[in-house]
């Protein structure tokens, strides 16, 4: 049974996501809001709904959260970073009876809300609804029926500032390579595929200064297995998956390269840390516009299929997508439980809607009639 409330309260509306995800939910008819931030001065009143009530909520006080979910019918969570907050909201929002969706949460909250008698009673909570993973992990199920024994290849990257949580966010995920990273959950690896069926370490070099189609000049494109890709891979068959991060600038990736082994969790350090990755990106950034670009080839016997997604914002893109998870839960259309986002959500549905809702301008897809190697600049 979820909340007796009917408002939808978002945490971190102060935020680039979470005022973005105000925005969209009101376009989709979404009303009775409930908008938190820890500092209520940083929330602009002429972006708060009519009818929306705001309220000052510190997520690192169980108090302040419990009164925050207290009366609602579900929470929508864009506070940061979340490898530090973890299942601290999901716990308080569960605990007030109400279901859950949180842009990011990912495999650690997963962890620790597996199983939980917090989810019984009809409960729902859905992980990972922003862009990476939820949408990006959608999109290869969209392309073919069946992923069995195919290959998949991923070019991802952009340059735009970057809010400090999702710095902090970055910062917490770099150090997870012999599987004991933060809380003792693998976040990813640098150089490491999914090949033949498993992870291979050390599988794929990085290479600087190439071309790659859709990205301006010449970038870095570094390998990078995450806990999430490897979870797509495994869950669908997939028999390769290469992921690619693509750095269009040398400041970030220098700068990543840097901190790798560095990163500590205490807020005093991790806000420092953040500060220098927000600054790399402002380097590569001077004078280009910000855009986020994804390009997805899956390769088959009979066929190869690519599909090219390039938004302004990622974040903005993060939103839209939390946007309508939200609106598939009040629905009804997500089973009670835990789940990730690109589990449950409709494909053609969530593409529809963040496209409509002006988050992802450019969605073009290609067929190919044989199947061939992808190469770089070979989209």
């Amino acid at each position: 049974m979820t909340g007796t409330g009917s408002r939808i309260a978002v945490l971190g509306a102060t935020g680039v996501v979470g005022r973005a995800a105000v925005r969209m939910l009101t376009g989709l008819g979404i009303g009775e809001l409930r908008i938190g931030a820890r500092t209520l001065g940083g929330i602009d009143s002429a972006a708060v709904p009519p009818g929306a009530e705001v309220r000052r909520v510190d997520a690192g006080d169980p108090v302040s959260l419990e009164q925050f979910c207290a009366g609602t019918r579900l929470v929508l969570n864009c506070a940061g970073p979340s490898y530090l907050l973890t299942d601290r909201v999901a716990r308080a929002a569960l605990a007030a009876g109400s279901d859950y969706v949180d842009v990011s949460g990912d495999g650690p909250t997963h962890r620790l809300l597996d199983g939980s008698p917090l989810l019984t009673g009809g409960r729902t909570a859905v992980l990972s609804a922003g862009m990476l993973p939820g949408l990006a992990n959608v999109v290869p199920r969209l392309l073919v029926d069946d992923l069995t024994g195919a290959r998949l290849v991923v070019y991802a990257g952009g340059i735009e500032p970057f809010a400090p949580a999702s710095a902090a966010d970055l910062a917490l995920s770099l150090d997870s390579s012999d599987g004991a990273g933060v809380d003792g959950h693998w976040y990813g690896e640098t150089r490491t595929a999914w090949a033949g069926g498993r992870r291979r370490r050390n599988a794929l070099p990085v290479r600087e200064d190439v071309e790659v189609a859709g990205f301006p000049g010449r970038v870095t494109t570094m390998p990078f297995l995450t806990a999430d890709a490897e979870r797509l891979a495994r869950t669908t068959g997939l028999d390769d998956l290469h992921w690619y991060n693509v750095f269009v600038g040398t400041a970030l990736r220098l700068t990543l390269t840097r901190l790798r082994g560095r990163v500590r969790s205490d807020p005093v350090a991790l806000a420092a840390i953040a500060g220098e990755i927000s600054a790399a990106a402002g380097l590569d950034l001077a004078g280009l516009d910000p855009f986020y670009l994804m390009a997805f080839t899956v390769h088959r016997p009979d066929t190869t299929v690519t599909a090219v997604l390039r938004t302004s914002s990622s974040f903005e893109l993060t939103a839209a997508t939390a946007a309508y998870t939200v609106e598939s839960v009040l629905a009804g259309k997500v089973a009670a439980g835990l789940h990730y986002a690109d589990d449950v959500l409709d494909p053609r549905g969530l593409v529809g809607a963040v496209t409509g809702l002006g988050a992802l301008p450019v969605f073009q897809t290609h067929r190919h009639a044989h199947d061939a190697p992808m190469e770089i600049g070979s989209l």
